[in-house]
């Protein structure tokens, strides 16, 4: 018997994906993960689903399939008949976007078109979810950054992310789709990859206190951002969808933190000072840096409910503690 709703997610395997599906399946719904055929499995973050739907009495499936491939996601969205629509895939790796900027523009922005003209193809009442990134914003012209905020990209991931968000506008006026952007300030969890900042200090903090390893080499220290917990973030995508009408929303904490004040509460919380272990790489640099981020989401708390409860502090610790349990 087919579920209420159906949600169809791509990026499923992902930090975001993986959280979301678990969501979903808690609230009764059917879910369906678009993944990459690949010639290793890279599913560790998604491995636990199918005990999650045993428990819940709510089915999951995989289907392969590629963001760069329109026809496999239009036979994808017409055999699943999704009632909601999330897309989270992308290369959402900043600094990788600028050694792979084609790619990143082919699958992050030209990815987005696809799957919205997948949906309005086969499955034109779905509502859809497109994960933007306050990244967009750049080199902003205020502080905190707002939905009104006018975008200045300042990476290939950012302008790829930028041209996502119009097309997903553009499908929502021009078509009348029920699409939602939600524009999603840095969110972290133990399931983040490993190569990623702030995940990569809260292996190096667990790995040199047990001696394992010796030191971290990083790039700009300075640099500030708002970092929230995603699995709030990915209630808050979950929340859009469930509006009378479609809109878009910036999801932060309101608070910025620099990169050193995330490494020193990490090194801390194992009684190691940071300074004796952290060198400047310049190779992990960007070629154009974005200084600070921090988003204001009275919008959001107003007409979703949703506020962050995580705060900093408790995030740098669930990151560390989780690396020290492995």
């Amino acid at each position: 018997m087919a579920k209420e709703k159906t949600a169809l997610i791509t990026g499923i395997s992902g930090q975001d994906g993986s959280y979301l599906a678990e969501l979903l399946l808690a609230k009764g719904y059917e879910v369906h993960g678009i993944v990459r055929r690949t010639s290793t499995a890279t599913r560790a973050r998604i491995e636990h689903l199918h005990s999650v739907a045993e428990a819940t009495a709510s089915p999951v499936a995989l289907h392969y399939g590629d963001i760069a491939d329109l026809s496999s996601l239009t036979r994808i969205v017409e055999r699943t008949a999704p009632t909601e629509v999330y897309n989270l895939a992308a290369q959402s790796h900043v600094r990788v976007s600028f050694d792979m900027p084609e790619y990143t523009y082919e699958v992050t922005g030209m990815g987005a078109f696809r799957m919205l003209e997948a949906v309005r193809r086969a499955a034109p009442q779905a509502r859809f979810y497109q994960a933007g990134s306050s990244e967009m914003f750049g080199e902003a012209k205020e502080t905190p950054q707002t939905e009104e905020t006018p975008f200045h990209p300042r990476s290939p991931y950012a302008i790829a992310k930028v041209f996502a968000h119009h097309v997903a506008v553009h499908y929502r006026e021009a078509y009348g789709l029920f699409v939602c952007n939600g524009i999603l300030f840095n969110h972290e969890s133990p399931r983040r990859g490993e190569n990623f900042l702030t995940r990569k200090v809260a292996i190096a903090a667990a790995k040199i206190s047990q001696g394992l390893q010796k030191s971290l080499e990083l790039g700009t220290l300075d640099a500030k951002r708002d970092w929230g917990y995603a699995p709030e973030y990915v209630e808050a995508m979950w929340l859009m969808l469930q509006q009378p009408q479609p809109d878009d929303f910036v999801i932060a904490t309101g608070e910025s933190h620099s990169v050193e004040e995330f490494v020193a509460a990490a090194f801390d919380l194992v009684g190691l000072d940071w300074r004796q272990y952290v060198r400047h790489e310049e190779r992990f640099e960007r070629p154009t840096e974005v200084p600070e981020l921090m988003g204001d989401a009275t919008k959001a708390r107003k007409l979703l409910g949703w506020e962050p409860r995580v705060k900093f502090g408790q995030l740098v610790r669930l990151m560390v503690e989780a690396e020290l349990a492995r």
